[in-house]
């Protein structure tokens, strides 16, 4: 998962300029030894939380970037950490490498990141929503969760490991929910839709369902709420998922070819790399079409 591009220019800011994407280059590996991952179709071996990957090398790079993908570690190509990494590595701890701390530094460090990690992954979900107009009458209410959760990632690594981060994402997520209603009222699946179905309406939510290999090819998805949805290798060819949102959802293997997510929100990079699509894939602004998606068409 070390040596990704650095892509932080890739995204706005929360508040003061946090970057809300991984620069591994001021990262110490802490995605390859803290996250534990198990042999299967995305890592091609066990390891434990802790412990460093055999391909990570002292320098914190990956010994198999180029070829993650042919070498069985596609997870390791779909994950970011949005941008916690570098925050922990340089800010939290102040530069000192876990390998050359004591064991209790490193093992502080691998505990904290995770934390961290979450806590980032809210920021670049509330900086989405702050940047949507139609969640104008929550704006100020986001701006106070954001600052908040920003003023949290800046916490001691003590306070932080006993940060208790699902509470503040359920206060969180009923900022995130709210500007979800308000951008889908005014969302297109009413009038234009097909069926005639206003956005938010019964036939678009969509939350949490089973979609596992649905075939929704040229499926009307605009204004649906597939948020937690499971959409893992399902056919999506040419569906229209403007102005959707997707926290959450999972798209593994699920193929996007030609469909429309103009003003798709809460969609992350991660989601978007475990995902297939093509050249005629429309995509928001706030993702990048995934390297991998190229090289398969």
């Amino acid at each position: 998962m070390s040596d990704q591009p650095d892509q932080t220019d890739q995204t706005a800011g929360a508040g003061g300029g946090v970057e809300l994407r991984g620069d591994c280059a001021q990262c110490f590996g802490l995605c390859c030894v803290a996250l534990p991952f198990a042999a299967s179709t995305d890592f091609a071996l066990n390891k434990p939380a802790g412990k460093p990957c055999p391909n990570l090398q002292g320098d914190h790079r990956c010994g198999i970037h180029a070829d993650l993908r042919k070498k069985g570690f596609t997870g390791c190509t779909v994950y970011d950490c949005f941008g916690a990494g570098q925050k922990v590595s340089q800010i939290t701890f102040g530069g000192q490498d876990w390998r050359t701390g004591s064991g209790e530094h490193a093992r502080r460090m691998f505990d904290v990141f995770p934390v961290v990690r979450q806590l980032h992954e809210l920021l670049w979900y509330l900086t989405e929503a702050l940047g949507l107009s139609a969640a104008g009458p929550v704006h100020a209410d986001l701006r106070r969760a954001l600052q908040e959760t920003e003023r949290l990632t800046l916490r001691s690594p003590g306070e932080l490991a006993e940060l208790d981060v699902d509470a503040h994402r359920r206060q969180v997520n009923v900022l995130l929910l709210r500007t979800s209603e308000l951008v889908r009222a005014g969302a297109g699946g009413g009038a234009g839709g097909k069926g005639g179905r206003k956005a938010g309406s019964k036939g678009k939510d969509r939350r949490g369902a089973d979609l596992i290999g649905a075939r929704l090819r040229g499926a009307d998805l605009r204004g649906a709420s597939l948020r937690g949805a499971y959409l893992i290798a399902a056919d999506l060819t040419g569906a229209d998922l403007r102005d959707a949102d997707m926290i959450g959802a999972d798209l593994r293997d699920a193929d996007l070819t030609d469909a429309d997510l103009t003003g798709a929100f809460f969609l992350t990079q991660p989601q978007l790399n475990a995902a297939r699509g093509s050249a005629g894939t429309r995509l928001p602004e706030s993702v990048s079409r995934p390297v991998h998606w190229a090289a398969g068409r």
